[in-house]
């Protein structure tokens, strides 16, 4: 890992403080529209934003239902002891 040096001013910006963050260092983070930010061992980290666990599933369940694409796979089947017809 290159770790380049890039020294930003600390700016007023209203009532808070801030820096702009250089386009291409946002890019080589591959940050875009949000960030996470964090306080670690006394630095300022930038994160990716995680995806939420199963983000996009319900939308691309209705697309499928809506294409009469969400057939079961692999039928229908019962487990051993499963009364026939119960499901």
């Amino acid at each position: 890992m290159v770790r380049e040096v890039v020294k930003v001013a600390i700016r007023r910006i209203g009532n808070s403080q801030g820096v702009v963050l250089p386009k291409p260092v946002l890019a080589q983070a591959g940050l875009e529209k949000e960030a996470e930010l964090s306080v670690e061992d006394g630095r300022i980290v930038l994160r990716k934003p995680v995806a939420a666990v199963r983000t996009g599933w319900a939308d691309a369940a209705r697309k499928l239902a809506t294409k009469d694409d969400d057939a079961l796979v692999l039928g229908e089947f019962a487990n051993e002891g499963d009364a026939v017809g119960e499901w």
